[in-house]
């Protein structure tokens, strides 16, 4: 048994009202099932005067606040939030509209100087962003998982792992844009919110056991300071199965077909798949079709299509067939650092053989410490400093470089002799 799963045996859970209480014990070891929150399901604040007062009672609650969003993931174009849920001590449970009260920067500002929970900060962070949350502290419970060594870092595996509770999950992947949301579903996003102060305090003893909380509250303040990322360049080449079109032509297909896709879910406020499917830009992209009844022949161009949309996508087959060689996208991304791992025995094999060396001793401190490698350093972070060591290799040296790339504090301490010694060591 390891050491985060001996914590989940020993851990008990405190609460109060409705939630399940100290005495009830799971029979041979099962969760207790976790079916109301404990003051029952909120009314849902659509309007600014029920915000207000929402408003007032978390700025008078106490202790750190458990945030969580619902997005419209695979139903709406981008990753707005569509419900906000929070939960304070002495304040209870809020459940928030953001399409009713879509600025929500009074709420964010009224809990300006609170740690702030979260679960996998870095999914909900933009969208709260997006209507004026921004936390100064936050605690992500999934990182102190991670971090911790627990197995399985899913909200309901580490509910039930470490409280003894099992979340309902049946509504995770529901379109929240529905207008009025359904009672179970509001359930469960309660519930999402109704153990995560109690979840936090199990894992912050179990981190500071393991000398690890230190190390946990740097990643938390990277993750809160760090700013939004920058668009992605060139997103149409992440189109699902995009590695079967290899010649230039078909690549400006793919771009011109994604592009208009994905104006017509911004318009139509859809996801983009349900629009074109990826695969069916792909198959246009192989084909060229030379009109639209060679197009309407290929996969997910069928017959419920209609032929103003059949003509909106032969368009863009078109344009992209009337390009001159100049104007055609280059196979592969621009590199913004090194190259593909599989060819630096050809490219350098010195550089190879460092990062040979850097993996296996970054993999056995990993295993040492019971955390993830990514979270012990990132693999880009090591590739970087292998292919392109400072000039000088020192400890000292490879730490600011590790900086400069954006190591914590406590990464550096611990890699940078690692990596120090694996670019300065002679090949066996």
């Amino acid at each position: 048994m390891t050491d985060a799963q001996e914590t989940a045996a020993e851990t008990t859970l405190h609460t109060t009202g409705g939630a399940p209480s100290d005495d009830e014990v799971p029979a041979a070891g099962l969760p207790i099932p976790l079916l109301e929150p404990r003051e029952g399901i909120p009314p849902v604040v659509a309007e600014e005067a029920a915000l207000a007062e929402v408003i007032a009672a978390f700025a008078a609650g106490t202790g750190p606040v458990a945030v969580d969003a619902e997005r419209a993931s695979g139903y709406r174009y981008g990753q707005r939030a569509y419900l906000v849920q929070l939960r304070r001590e002495g304040a209870g449970t809020a459940l928030v509209d953001p399409v009713g009260c879509p600025d929500l920067s009074a709420l964010g500002d009224a809990l300006a100087d609170t740690e702030w929970i979260l679960h996998a900060a870095t999914q909900d962070l933009p969208c709260l962003r997006e209507i004026g949350m921004v936390p100064a502290r936050i605690f992500d419970t999934e990182l102190a998982g991670r971090l911790g060594g627990f197995p399985r870092v899913g909200l309901g595996a580490m509910v039930e792992g470490v409280l003894g509770y099992a979340l309902e999950k049946g509504h995770s992947a529901v379109d929240w844009s529905t207008r009025p949301l359904p009672e179970p579903w509001l359930r469960y996003a309660a519930l999402d919110v109704e153990l995560l102060v109690d979840l936090r305090d199990a894992l912050e003893k179990e981190l500071d056991r393991q000398g690890k909380l230190d190390w946990a509250h740097q990643e938390f303040d990277a993750i809160a300071s760090a700013p939004p990322p920058p668009p992605r360049r060139d997103p149409w080449r992440r189109t699902s199965g995009m590695h079967k079109v290899r010649r230039r032509r078909q690549m400006a297909v793919v771009r011109e077909m994604w592009t208009v896709r994905d104006r017509v879910a911004q318009r139509r406020d859809v996801s983009p798949g349900k629009v074109l499917g990826d695969a069916a830009i792909v198959e246009a992209a192989l084909a060229l079709p030379a009109n639209v009844h060679a197009l309407t022949a290929l996969p997910g161009f069928g017959h419920r299509m209609g032929r103003r949309q059949l003509e909106q996508w032969q368009a863009a087959v078109d344009r992209a067939k009337a390009l001159p060689d100049s104007e055609l996208p280059q196979p592969g991304q621009p590199l913004n650092g090194p190259p593909p791992p599989r060819s630096w025995a050809d490219k350098d094999p010195a550089a190879a053989a460092r990062l040979s060396a850097a993996r296996a001793a970054v993999s056995a401190l990993a295993e040492e410490l019971n955390m993830p490698q990514e979270n012990l350093i990132t693999p880009d972070t090591v590739r970087r400093v292998c292919w392109e060591p400072p000039a000088t290799v020192t400890v000292t040296t490879v730490a600011d470089m590790l900086e400069s790339l954006g190591a914590r504090e406590w990464q550096r301490q611990l890699v940078a002799p690692l990596l120090a010694g694996a670019i300065t060591a002679r090949p066996a």
